[in-house]
């Protein structure tokens, strides 16, 4: 199955609609994804061979894939020993320069989204109590681009663990690493969203991050059009889970999807399942399909979930995004949930609400130039709860998935139907409206998680 992240809308008219899509045609050849109820021996693969080519075998989730032709698939379902099959899901969304002058944006301005989520407060700087230090966040999405060393400190980005994952998607062939291409993202998407994690340098000033001591681990799943497979979503998923299990099994480990597609993809399930059993906490992006309901893997009940939030406050003074203050103590009040924010459906598992509305950060439209942008999707929500989830793990490094899903949900504050007016940037204003399917618990804050945080 396809995965996409949400189509960001940029500066001046961006809001967001993903755009997933199945499938191939009904008697091609397809990509499919293969999960088995028991262990991979050599007679179930001999077996699964006369049906079509096994691609690759990922031994520690008894998963495979393969290619095979599309009217195959439900004779490939049937087989007693196959818990699980599916075509691999749609999922999307130059050389280094000089390297920021930083360890961290501790010390950053305060912006909106920041102030929202009471991790900084205008003219006091960071109030949360904690920043992520010891805590490992990875970002799957597009890698960075090549300027990132502009953007962030050198030291908040763990090199040694960057990865690339591509192909998948069965005619494609298999998933594979691709050395170094994690850090020549022609896309931008996943520079903008580490950034809200970090924070980042725009020309002379420092932008606060929600955890900024915390170290992002970049890993490339979607291709440079920030569209890629479920497949490969899932090798980078198993790969973190590695790294928790190996060199990092001292550490807390967060993974941040800010991306999605319409269906549970078999093999991804089993991916995320393997990776919070060995202790990783995952957070993921509801998705930008509005009324048409969540997406996938944030959907999935063990996957911290984000809607998009705004602030009504939004356009009503010049640099507001940096230079207003957002009202304490927090009131949902001054909040609403944007249009292109998933809604709920039936079988689906919406957590909490977060910034996803007009937040700033690096994008580059052009290679090399560094530029940036206000961009609107729920991607762009969840960094902010990843990055609240590394604050809370760094006060309690021994967190699970289950207790930190618990205590966002807990201490949300609730957000209730109905509708706001709200500045639209033009002089004029515009009516959001939503229902109780479009906010989980309501809106999280780092200091109320925190507090709630043994």
């Amino acid at each position: 199955m396809k995965r996409t992240f949400g189509n960001v809308v940029i500066v001046v008219v961006l809001l967001a609609a993903t755009v997933s899509l199945t499938a191939a045609a009904s008697d091609g050849m397809v990509g499919i994804n293969v999960v088995l109820n028991q262990g991979v021996t050599g007679s179930i693969l001999a077996d699964l061979s006369q049906h079509g080519r096994v691609l690759d075998v990922l031994y520690d989730i008894n998963a495979l894939t393969m290619r095979v032709k599309a009217s195959d698939l439900a004779g490939i379902q049937a087989l007693p020993y196959v818990a699980g099959a599916n075509v691999d899901a749609k999922r999307a969304y130059g050389p280094p320069r000089d390297a920021v002058l930083a360890e961290d944006f501790a010390d950053g301005l305060s912006t909106w989204d920041l102030d929202a989520i009471n991790v900084t407060d205008l003219g006091a700087g960071r109030v949360a109590t904690y920043d992520g230090a010891g805590v490992y966040v990875a970002v799957l999405d597009t890698g960075l681009v090549d300027s990132w060393r502009q953007y962030f400190p050198q030291e908040r980005i763990a090199v040694q663990y960057a990865k690339c994952f591509g192909g998948g998607g069965g005619e494609k062939g298999n998933v594979s690493e691709q050395p170094n291409k994690w850090e020549h993202d022609q896309n931008s998407h996943g520079t903008h969203v580490t950034s809200t994690i970090l924070g980042y340098q725009r020309a002379t000033y420092a932008l606060n991050g929600v955890a900024p001591l915390a170290t992002v681990i970049p890993v490339k799943v979607l291709n440079q059009n920030g569209s890629g497979w479920s497949s490969v979503v899932a090798q980078g998923i198993m790969y973190v889970a590695g790294l928790k299990a190996g060199p990092l099994a001292g550490y807390p480990v967060v993974i941040n999807m800010s991306l999605g597609g319409p269906e549970l993809d078999a093999m991804e399930k089993a991916a995320i399942d393997y990776a919070i059993s060995k202790g990783v906490i995952v957070v993921a992006s509801a998705g930008n399909e509005g009324a048409a309901g969540m997406g996938y893997p944030g959907a999935y009940a063990p996957v911290i979930s984000v809607a998009a939030s705004g602030w009504i406050g939004e356009w009503s003074a010049a640099s507001w995004w940096r230079l207003v203050d957002v009202p304490d103590p927090t009131n949902a009040a001054d909040y609403y949930i944007t249009d292109f924010s998933s809604r709920q459906l039936s079988g689906q598992d919406l957590d909490v609400a977060a910034p996803g509305s007009w937040v700033v950060g690096p994008y580059q439209v052009n290679s090399g130039q560094l530029s940036f942008y206000y961009l609107g999707g729920t991607s762009m929500a969840s960094p902010h709860v990843a990055g609240i989830v590394a604050l809370m793990a760094q006060k309690q490094p021994g967190l699970t998935a289950a207790q930190a899903e618990s205590i966002l949900v807990g201490s949300a504050i609730p957000l209730a139907a109905g509708c706001r007016n709200v500045n639209d940037g033009y002089g004029g204003t515009v009516e959001y409206c939503w229902g109780t399917d479009a906010t989980g618990a309501g809106l999280t804050t780092a200091d109320a998680a925190l507090a709630a945080t043994p």
